[in-house]
């Protein structure tokens, strides 16, 4: 473990931000560890506990006690070695992971939970900064040929551990640059996109072929691919977003759903050039944002570096209390009331509150609103028991983004074709990854619906362990 008494004798730090003023004139990142040494201080806070709940609350199960007592002993190469066998882009989630392991830490009884994600991110870049990183050498090849379609995290996380046994691995990609939703659905702000590129150089001199521009079921013959390889995986996301319903004035323009926004902006920060009538734009506009999550929150801060004249999110929900629920103990992901990054960049947040219409011509010029009240105590997912106030009122809106989340993974084209069985979510049904197709396997947000990308890295791995396994009986 970290020193003893560590957790008592040093606070928590949290990764240095740089000011509201200075980072909002730009889409770099702007959250970066603390130094070497205070990360270690950091590290020493662990408790070593008898049973880990913070290693119960990662996706991936990371070891991360042994870690934390490597990083506070000295032993980055260690710490490096130990974070890698359980985790394949720590690179990734040591930015943009919400880190559910932080709030299952023991330490958080008593105290703020060790910083966690802060040390991941540490010990990977030093690894990548000491020479450490290098390509994962496959010493031989089974034969056997592996389409992986998507580029996400699920799917690189499969290509790579398939790859790691010796098959030879195809990433198929749609989009004209490697990385899904890291690419084009997470701001430059959280994630820089050299990372990416960084990892994926490694990947391709591990032997693994990608292919962008190759959206399979267009321009990419489905047929083709079974007959060329022996099985095909698929990680295509969960990109059905969630629409407006049935609310007056819902068709007009300047009403874009999250992603359509964050992608163009992601594209413009690559040097793309996009046509000014296609162009989504913030600049000088009344923005409202509706839906409370991270997708959200990142509208709220790419809106605010376009220049938004103002910045307005709504939720249905009323705002969760500062303290856990009696019905949401610890080490469980605690339902209480924070504020993300970007909304503490300036924005007004409206909660329980519903959209009864969308005023204007032909393009939205307001928003018409209305209170409800919730019952006293926690609102369970899915409830609705709210009573609507007759009172009416409006808010300008030039620009409406849409971040209510995602219903399931698209169904035109592929999976459609393929005729895939789904269960009653709208996701594609497997059986421990395995779809009704005795070729096709899927993993990740198609199969589980939209959540973090540290459980799609979760996902891809597992399922690229079952294929593994399935393909060894076979």
């Amino acid at each position: 473990m970290g020193k003893p008494t560590g957790f008592i004798e040093y606070p928590r730090e949290d990764m240095q931000k740089a000011p509201v003023t200075e980072r909002v004139q730009h889409y770099n990142e702007f959250e970066k560890p603390q130094s070497e040494q205070r990360v270690k201080t950091q590290a020493a806070r662990c408790m070593g506990c008898g049973i880990p709940f913070c290693n119960w609350g990662c996706p991936v199960s990371n070891l991360i006690p042994e870690f934390n007592d490597f990083v506070y002993k000295g032993q980055w190469k260690n710490a490096y070695g130990t974070l890698m066998s359980t985790n394949n882009f720590p690179e990734f989630t040591g930015r943009v992971c919400p880190a559910p392991c932080e709030p299952a830490c023991t330490a958080s009884l008593v105290e703020k939970p060790i910083s966690i994600k802060q040390i991941e991110l540490s010990i990977i870049e030093k690894a990548f900064a000491e020479g450490w990183v290098k390509p994962n050498q496959v010493p031989y090849r089974t034969g056997i040929k592996i389409a992986v379609i998507g580029s996400g995290p699920a799917g690189l996380s499969a290509a790579q551990q398939l790859n790691l046994v010796g098959h030879t691995v195809t990433v198929f990609e749609k989009n004209d640059r490697l990385g899904g939703l890291l690419r084009y659905g997470i701001p430059d702000f959280k994630l820089e996109k050299w990372v990416i590129d960084r990892r994926i150089a490694l990947m391709e001199e591990e032997g693994i072929t990608f292919k962008t521009n190759s959206n399979v079921g267009e321009n990419i013959s489905i047929d083709d691919l079974k007959a060329e390889f022996d099985y095909i995986c698929l990680c295509c996301g969960a990109e059905k977003p969630r629409g407006l319903g049935n609310i007056k004035g819902a068709d007009k323009k300047g009403i874009y759903f999250a992603m359509e926004f964050l992608s163009q902006q992601n594209k413009e920060n690559h040097g793309d050039q996009l046509h000014p009538e296609v162009k989504i734009s913030a600049k000088d506009k009344h923005v409202v944002v509706l839906g409370g999550g991270d997708t959200g929150s990142d509208c709220i801060g790419t809106a605010i570096r376009q220049g938004a004249k103002s910045v307005t999110q709504i939720q249905i929900h009323k705002p969760l209390p500062e303290e856990r629920y009696e019905t949401n103990p610890w080490p469980m992901w605690p339902k209480t009331f924070t504020t993300s990054s970007s909304q503490a960049e300036g924005c007004e947040r409206l909660f329980s509150v519903v959209t009864s219409a969308v005023k204007g011509g032909d393009k939205v010029e307001a928003l018409e609103l209305q209170n409800i009240k919730w019952p006293e105590g926690e609102i369970k997912s899915g409830q609705r028991n709210y009573e609507i106030s007759g009172e009416k009122y409006d808010i300008p809106c030039d620009l409406l983004l849409i971040s209510l989340g995602f219903e399931h993974t698209i169904h035109e084209g592929l999976v459609d074709y393929l005729n895939l069985e789904k269960d009653n979510r709208g996701n594609v049904k497997v059986d421990n990854f395995h779809t009704s197709d005795p070729q096709i396997w899927a993993a990740g947000d198609m199969i589980e619906g939209a959540n973090l990308i540290v459980t799609a890295i979760n996902s891809g791995r597992q399922m690229a362990s079952t294929l593994k396994k399935y393909i060894k009986a076979h």
